[in-house]
């Protein structure tokens, strides 16, 4: 395996070890393990373990971005249209047997110090996620296209950690219907 490949792989594996065990529930000898991949090459490609989380946290962050536009974007030409299409790409990511809730709600709440580099990651992407919201909104010619990305990022929000906690992809559904009235 090349360099660059060993790196992708811890990522990885990391990546997934952490949202199924949490971020300080899965230590660096158990991704070693689990990877196949000396600790000298782990540590040659992140000095710390917190490095090696906002790695994950950044290729996490880069996906799911990427799939949710895509997503959106496959539904409908119309922003307004897309933005309540976000809401079927998360029932979608909720029905998906690797869905552990959001990896970023489990970072922020993990490393809370908001000066932490994961905490910074893990908002960098709750942003991004915003951002791509108010783009769709402005899109849409809405007439407060914050105001509007503010509703349905907090109708995101919800809907992610009731499908979590309770185990129910709907929760994307009813949230959507929300975002459908408050658009409307």
């Amino acid at each position: 395996m090349k360099r660059a490949e060993k790196k992708d792989h811890l990522v990885e594996i990391a990546g997934a070890m952490f949202d199924r065990h949490g971020y300080n529930g899965v230590g660096i000898d158990r991704i070693i393990a689990e990877s196949g991949i000396a600790k000298t090459t782990l540590y040659r490609h992140f000095k710390t373990k917190d490095d090696l989380i906002v790695a994950v946290l950044a290729k996490k962050d880069e996906a799911f971005r990427d799939a949710m536009r895509d997503y959106a974007e496959a539904r409908s030409g119309k922003p307004a249209e897309q933005l309540l299409a976000t809401f079927d790409f998360l029932e979608e990511w909720f029905r998906n047997e690797d869905f552990y809730g959001c990896p970023f709600m489990s970072a922020s709440s993990e490393f809370n110090d908001p000066d932490h580099p994961v905490f910074q990651e893990a908002r960098t992407h709750k942003q991004l996620v915003a951002d791509f919201f108010e783009e769709l909104a402005r899109g849409a010619g809405l007439p407060d296209p914050a105001f509007a990305a503010a509703e349905v990022n907090l109708l995101h929000e919800g809907a992610t950690a009731v499908a979590h906690v309770m185990r129910d992809p709907s929760a994307a559904r009813t949230a959507k219907a929300a975002a459908a009235c408050l658009l409307a």
